[in-house]
């Protein structure tokens, strides 16, 4: 007979085996963005800060744009489990046109942002640096939202390894690029964070091309490639992906809100706390990509059961996913605290930004397991289609909980920088908490 334990375990091996190629891929672009923090820090503190404050800002949009691209995999999913092959290439076609569009709209919102940004009250000493580095981010967002639709499509057909190969392909090219353009390696100019700008767009550019050439002229995904020609443009298929992608992008995107908003108020501190607070965020992907990538598994597998009608594994996938989450959580944990007086050290020379960093580990700590519970929740949500509901939680978690307490432990309260990190565990496992029940209410009704 299966016990209550077994019951879960039997599924970590498949959700590891869907989540780790993805958990891969999330630690390559975690390198990348290691590499930049530490090559930018050492170049110049200045340099640090402003990609602190611009990443952050665009951060926003990239969350947002991935959210919305997440809205076709729970589509492909229930597809694949219904072995509907000519359906799935003809939504893949429809998701790239949606994610052109929307890629249309975050630049015309990010440029109008662009524009006041000397209303954000950052130093102004940064400005010089900030003005060119936000434009080429801006310009690579088409290529991230393209590419996410192609990742999400073979995601959902359980390809997980392939997007893998790609990313990791795209994170060597942008770290050479960083160490060619920042200091000037190998006769190229010396254009410090700006070329590292300029290393992260050709990478996209790369990462896109890469993913494109398979789809199109490799005998790996022929089967998708004829539903892809033959399908058309149309209303069902457009509504169904926005009505799924908004409220995962708005959820999204007010999470990460929430953590860029907090970033402008850090920047009222000053340089050195936006330079630590950059490199406390930059550990903290570290965690938010672990736990990300196996979410994303979650989402896999909770839709494909759903496709199948059968709501038990659905329930337990979900459960299962979530503890296996809880171990990774826990070796992050250990891991930021053993080199909790190195991480400044190692992102910038600097050791007034070294002291602040290690300031932000408790905080950092405690926030680890409220990340965890409201990745493994809001993708097994995504899984079964009910995601209108994540975009309300969103707003009261961070908005209405997070963001006020920041201003309060850290201007109120005079907690300074660590005050404001105080706010993240509040606002991430309250909302961890709300998807946890949301979820488990709605699978009790099917």
């Amino acid at each position: 007979m299966e016990t209550r334990f077994s019951l879960y375990t039997r599924h970590y091996k498949p959700l590891l085996g869907l989540g780790l190629p993805i958990i891969i891929g999330q630690l390559g672009i975690i390198l990348v963005s290691f590499a930049d923090t530490i090559m930018v820090g050492h170049y110049h503190t200045e340099d640090l800060a402003a990609a602190s404050f611009v990443n952050n800002v665009f951060n926003l949009v990239i969350i947002f744009s991935t959210g919305f691209s997440y809205g076709l995999t729970p589509i492909i999913g229930r597809l694949a489990g219904q072995q509907r092959s000519g359906d799935i290439g003809r939504v893949l076609k429809n998701s790239l046109a949606a994610n052109s569009l929307v890629a249309v709209l975050l630049v015309l919102l990010m440029s109008v942002v662009y524009m006041n940004l000397h209303l954000l009250g950052q130093p102004e000493e940064l400005m010089p640096l900030i003005r060119p580095y936000y434009i080429i981010l801006l310009i690579s967002l088409l290529p991230i939202l393209l590419f996410n639709a192609f990742k999400q499509f073979a995601d959902g057909i359980t390809d997980t390894v392939t997007p893998m190969w790609i990313l990791l392909t795209g994170n060597v090219f942008n770290i050479f690029g960083n160490w060619c353009l920042i200091f000037g390696k190998l006769g190229c100019p010396e254009l410090g964070l700006l070329g590292a700008g300029i290393s992260t767009l050709l990478s996209r550019f790369l990462t896109l091309g890469i993913f494109a050439g398979i789809f199109f002229f490799s005998g790996r995904y022929a089967q998708y490639r004829k539903g892809f020609y033959s399908g058309r443009l149309n209303r069902a298929d457009f509504t169904a992906l926005n009505k799924l992608g908004w409220p995962v992008g708005l959820q999204m995107g007010m999470e990460t809100g929430s953590f860029s908003l907090a970033t402008i108020m850090v920047g009222w501190l000053g340089t050195l706390p936006l330079a630590a607070h950059q490199v406390m965020l930059t550990a903290g992907q570290l965690g938010f990509m672990l736990y990300y990538g196996m979410a994303a598994a979650i989402a896999v597998r909770v839709s494909h059961f759903l496709g199948q009608g059968d709501m038990r594994n659905v329930r337990t996938s979900a459960s299962a996913g979530f503890q296996l989450i809880l171990m990774m959580s826990a070796v992050v944990s250990v891991l930021i605290f053993s080199l909790r007086d190195k991480l400044g050290i190692l992102f910038s020379g600097n050791a007034e930004v070294a002291a602040l960093v290690s300031q932000l580990v408790l905080p950092f700590i405690i926030y680890q397991f409220g990340d965890g519970l409201q990745c493994a929740y809001s993708n097994a949500l995504r899984g079964i289609s009910d995601v209108k509901p994540v975009v309300y939680i969103a707003f009261i978690a961070y908005f209405v909980i997070s963001l006020p307490a920041g201003y309060i432990f850290g201007f109120v309260l005079d907690w300074g920088l660590p005050g404001i990190w105080m706010s993240f565990p509040l606002g991430l496992t309250s909302a961890g908490l709300m998807f946890c029940l949301r979820f488990h209410k709605k699978i009790a009704k099917a």
